[in-house]
């Protein structure tokens, strides 16, 4: 498919990369050693990727949520009720923690590896239940909680100067900023708010920080990724031809293409689309990103 979409700011065109339709496409990961992205299809259980090793998918028998990388033949996977070590090869896949057994009516939601090897990663109700859901970072084999009270966690992303941590509370129109302990992650202060979004009724979902610690934020039923600086003013936009944008990740041999991720949920594509809410777009030398850590395990 080769239909595009001019972004208002001028800085990219949308292609569609993958014309897979997700009903919830979310957690994009560019794996700098084999050139490839992996991404979820949480509602219908699936990880695809596409790149140098063609079209792969992997089905399994619970919602996978996110991704982080660990060496050329494995993946942390995040899904409902742990993190799993996930073999890229055969989909095979091992446990490395449970999350929350005492809470069966949650489930995990978006994570990311941080500048120290660790991986974040929230939860929440299945439903969506207000208040339920959790944020906790998984390091050197410990999972320690970071905070709680969440309904709808997202936007995990990190100032690669190891001073900021930063997530979102999709429901509430929150996106808080952290300290972080420069030696080895773990929080170093009391969360605050960094951008309240609230009276522009915009949702943020999944966010990453470019090379210049700007943060960009794909907006739920917001049709862009939009890019806030690290005053937190909204700067640029790369506009989507969908309507549900869910998560951006940096890729490509020089990290300047944008990939991100849409959901078809919930929505009914008029019959004349040019592109289909759910695909997974591309933006071609848009923005100078930067590699994703590796999780150390």
């Amino acid at each position: 498919m080769s239909e595009t979409a001019q972004s208002s700011a001028g800085i990219g065109q949308a292609e569609v990369f993958d014309q897979r339709i997700c009903s919830l496409g979310e957690g994009p990961l560019w794996h700098p050693q084999r050139k490839n992205l992996y991404w979820v299809d949480l509602l219908n259980k699936r990880v695809l990727a596409n790149g140098a090793d063609g079209e792969q998918a992997w089905e399994f028998d619970e919602m996978p949520s996110a991704i982080g990388w660990v060496d050329r033949d494995r993946a942390v996977v995040a899904f409902e009720s742990g993190l799993h070590l996930m073999d890229l090869n055969s989909g095979e896949r091992t446990l490395l923690c449970a999350l929350e057994p005492d809470l069966p009516g949650n489930r995990s939601n978006d994570g990311r590896a941080d500048p120290w090897g660790g991986f974040w990663i929230g939860t929440m109700g299945m439903e969506g239940e207000p208040d339920q859901g959790n944020l906790y970072r998984w390091y050197k084999g410990e999972l320690r909680k970071l905070d709680s009270g969440m309904t709808v966690p997202n936007g995990i992303c990190f100032d690669r100067a190891r001073n900021y941590g930063y997530y979102a509370d999709s429901a509430k129109s929150l996106v808080y900023r952290v300290a972080l302990n420069e030696e080895d992650g773990w929080l170093a202060g009391e969360r605050e708010v960094f951008l309240d979004l609230s009276e522009q009724k915009l949702i943020p979902d999944g966010a990453v920080m470019d090379g210049q610690g700007n943060m960009w934020s794909s907006l739920w039923d917001g049709a862009r990724t939009q890019c806030f600086t690290p005053d937190g003013s909204a700067s640029v936009a790369l506009q989507a031809p969908v309507i549900r944008t869910t998560c951006p990740a940096f890729g490509g041999d020089d990290f300047t293409d944008m990939y991100v991720t849409t959901a078809a949920v919930g929505l009914e594509d008029a019959p004349d689309a040019k592109v289909p809410n759910g695909v997974t777009l591309v933006y071609r030398n848009a923005i100078k990103g930067q590699p994703e850590p590796a999780v150390i395990v």
